[in-house]
């Protein structure tokens, strides 16, 4: 017999209409596809760019790796000061700049100013990401923070694939400056229009703050539920592994084909771009799945995540030991479908793991996590590992890392229900997490 048990000890959803709910999600995963089309757009400009200015592939190369780089390094400090200072208006100051710096990039008349407009790209990104999830996850109920994790973090793909099919398009017919300028204007009607809509007032009404100040009460410091728990750190590290398979095969797929299909750029690149949206799809629905399974066992979570490493391993393993054809693409697509699954469970159990007043903070650190093990770290080693035994040799091998991703996501099972306790301190709902150990047991 299974028992209702709460997620988290704080439900910041009261009072908040499902309507309103569904619109600050809207808002905020909008801001985030413009986040990423104005981070994507200069791929598909490229060329154009190379022939106008005469640059380097290592000056394309960095005008790309910037925004990654001030991502990567300010993720974590811009979002504890949007935790501090405020999410909604942290969240509008990141979209107008980086809009106007891709407006700025749109008017750049030299590599030096493009550069420092990309530069300024990165900062206006860097915890837009971690920042915007906690907003989402705080205007929902905590039964759907797997599938509304899974969903926003699809985002960056839908946004990836958007960028670069409509820059192509706005760059082929209007010149690539207009590239830019689209990408701007779309992410200053919405940074304009957030704030308006989405206001502190209204997602975080007077229940939701009373209750939030009640667990403060018991969370003397918050700060330290980011890493205080040994479940908390597994959904960390776990997810990041998960992602090295995943982000390796997405940045590494367009090659693949080219090599070993003999497609063309431009066909490999539509190719590729179906197997991203096959994982931005897979995030969403196996989001889903874990919230409907996981309603009254949260620890299930874990195994959902297990089971989400393994299976894409296998699926990957064997396409990737397939001749080249149209069974291996599709095993490729049934293997990313579930191969960024972890996603949506990850960050929900970072937001149970970790108190309200620092998710912001919180999913910054997830963040991190999964660039630093997975999306940064796999397609260079993958990179050094094809020059030494191709890359179809080099493909066969990093599914394989999905194992660690599972035997960590198991560890991190073996100790979830008695963090959450832990982090709670309520006596009702400890009964609660300890009749659930019991039918665990």
């Amino acid at each position: 017999m299974a028992h209702h048990i709460s997620d988290d000890g704080i439900d910041t959803s009261l009072g908040i209409p499902r309507t309103y709910a569904w619109i600050v999600f809207a808002l905020t995963f909008g801001l985030l596809i413009s986040d990423y089309m104005s981070r994507q757009v200069l791929n598909a400009v490229f060329p154009l760019l190379k022939a106008e200015w005469a640059l380097s592939d290592s000056q394309l190369g960095l005008l790309s790796g910037i925004v990654a780089l001030m991502v990567g390094l300010l993720t974590f400090p811009l979002s504890l000061m949007a935790d501090r200072f405020g999410r909604i208006k942290s969240l509008t100051i990141m979209a107008v700049l980086w809009s106007l710096a891709t407006l700025g990039c749109a008017v750049a008349e030299t590599y030096e100013q493009m550069f420092v407009a990309r530069f300024l790209v990165g900062v206006g990104e860097a915890a837009y990401g971690s920042v915007g999830i906690a907003v989402v996850v705080s205007v929902f109920p905590r039964e759907m923070r797997a599938t509304l994790s899974g969903a926003f973090i699809s985002g960056g793909m839908f946004g990836s694939v958007l960028g670069m099919a409509a820059g192509g398009v706005l760059a082929q017919h209007f010149g690539w400056r207009w590239a830019f300028a689209g990408m701007a204007i779309f992410g200053l009607v919405l940074a304009l229009l957030y704030p308006l809509i989405v206001k502190t007032s209204r997602i975080a009404p007077q229940a939701a703050a009373s209750a939030a100040r009640k667990a403060a009460d018991k969370v003397s410091r918050p700060l330290r539920t980011l890493y205080s728990s040994r479940s908390v750190i597994s959904a960390y590290v776990g997810s990041g592994l998960q992602l090295f398979v995943g982000g390796t095969v997405i940045v590494w797929m367009p090659s693949y084909l080219n090599r070993f299909y003999g497609m063309t750029t431009d066909k490999a690149g539509a190719v590729a771009a179906i197997i991203v949206l096959c994982s931005g799809a897979g995030m969403i629905l196996c989001g889903m799945l874990s919230d409907r399974m996981c309603r009254n066992r949260p620890d299930r979570k874990f195994m959902l995540s297990i089971a989400y490493c393994l299976g894409s391993c296998l699926l990957l393993s064997l396409a990737f030991a397939l001749p080249f054809g149209m069974p291996q693409l599709v095993m490729i697509g049934l293997g990313m479908l579930i191969a960024a699954g972890t996603s949506g469970p990850a960050g929900a159990m970072v937001a149970n793991l970790t108190h309200y007043s620092v998710h912001g903070t919180a999913f910054a650190t997830l963040t991190l996590a999964n660039n630093l093990l997975g999306l940064a770290t796999g397609p260079l080693l993958t990179g050094k590992l094809s020059d030494l035994i191709g890359l179809d040799n080099a493909f066969q091998l990093v599914p394989l890392v999905s194992i660690a991703a599972a035997a960590v996501f198991f560890y991190g099972k073996r100790h979830y229900l008695k963090d959450m306790a832990r982090l709670k301190g309520n006596g009702g709902e400890d009964k609660a997490l300890d009749a659930a150990l019991e039918v665990q047991s």
